[in-house]
Parts: C-alpha cells; structure tokens; sequence
C-alpha cells in the first residue's frame, strides 16, 4: 500500500491515478496514525514550502513520515516534495524542512525565465532502480522556481540543464526525489512510478 500525503494543497488526484494505473493500491495520508499502515509514502507537491511545512506540522505528519523512512519504507518526493525533504528553502527562510536531506532549496539565480515550466531532458548520472528502463536523456515534464543544493554530490542521480545544470534526480538509500512531475510526464513517468511501486 502506498500513502499519498496529503496537506491542504497538492496534485493528490492525478498523482493518484498515475499510481493506480501502474498497479498500486494508493491511500490518501491525512493523519500520524496511518503512516505506519503503508509500505510506501509519496510526497507530492503543489504550492509553496512555508504554507506546505505548516500544514504537515499541523497534521503532525513530519516525525511519523521521517521515523518510517529511517525504519526503511520507501519515500519518493515530487517538485515541492522533494524541497520539502531538504533542512530549509530560500522560499521561506524561517520554516524548517524534514532534514532527510542535507543542504537547501535556492532560487534560480540563472538569467531564465522563472517558473521553469514545460518538456526538459534528465541525464543520469549513475544507475538507480528508479530509473531502470528509462532510457538517459529522456524528456520529463518540470514546472518550478527554485532547486535543490544537496551537501554532497553523489546523491544527485539525474541533472537537467536550465541556464546551467541543477539536480532533477536524487536518492540516498530509501530516499527519492524528482524536480519533476512523473505523473504529467506520459509514459517515462508512468514507467518510473510503476518502478517506485516495484522496489
């Protein structure tokens, strides 16, 4: 089983329907309690990091999902999800992150058009089973203003360029997080999805 989590906001629906199609059995994940229920946990994510942070403390969701991914359950963050899981973000200096990884979310400071919305390419950099089957290169459908700046590179899996390279892929050990959305990203990330469901 996997839980959704869900905080106020967020694309629930369709990241829901892309985990049933691939062949999950998906609950929405409201309250503390039922984290220890699920065998894998998705982090989506629409919105901003203050307003999302607060709304997980108000659930009282943070420790119970950050003890499950320490106790090994599978966690996949996505976009919003994935700075969620790092210790702070530049979009709201005073709120705390998950601390699951280690660095910050920074804007982009790139001259770009800012959000990044549309088609990009991902380039692996290293094998994952996350990513098995997925050809390198592929084009995943991204919509974001800020980026991921771990401590340590060896845990970005994937880069994409936008002015410069960011990280668009990472993983330590039962950890996941994309920049980009596999639900809206057709058949690769239907195909990574399904490959979260089989680990």
């Amino acid at each position: 089983m996997i839980g959704v989590v869900y905080y106020g906001s967020g694309n629930i629906l369709s990241v829901t329907k892309a985990l049933e199609h691939v062949g999950a059995r998906v609950t929405i994940l409201k309250e503390a309690a039922k984290v220890q229920e699920i065998d894998k946990i998705v982090l989506p994510g629409v919105g901003a990091f203050g307003k999302a942070i607060e709304m997980l403390k108000e659930k009282n969701l943070i420790e119970p999902i950050v003890e499950a991914v320490s106790l090994g359950k599978p966690l996949l963050g996505i976009c919003l999800g994935l700075h969620l899981l790092f210790q702070e973000s530049e979009e709201a200096p005073n709120k705390k992150g998950f601390s699951l990884f280690k660095g910050k979310v920074k804007k982009f400071t790139q001259n770009v058009k800012v959000p990044h919305l549309g088609w990009n390419k991902v380039y692996l950099k290293t094998s994952s089973p996350l990513w098995k089957e997925i050809p390198d290169g592929t084009y995943f459908y991204f919509a974001h203003s800020y980026i991921s700046k771990p401590l340590k590179d060896e845990i970005i899996t994937g880069i994409t360029e936008y002015g410069s390279d960011f990280p668009s892929a990472l993983e330590k050990e039962n950890l996941f997080g994309v920049q980009f959305h596999p639900e809206k990203s057709q058949k690769w990330g239907l195909k990574l999805l399904e490959n979260f469901v089989k680990l």
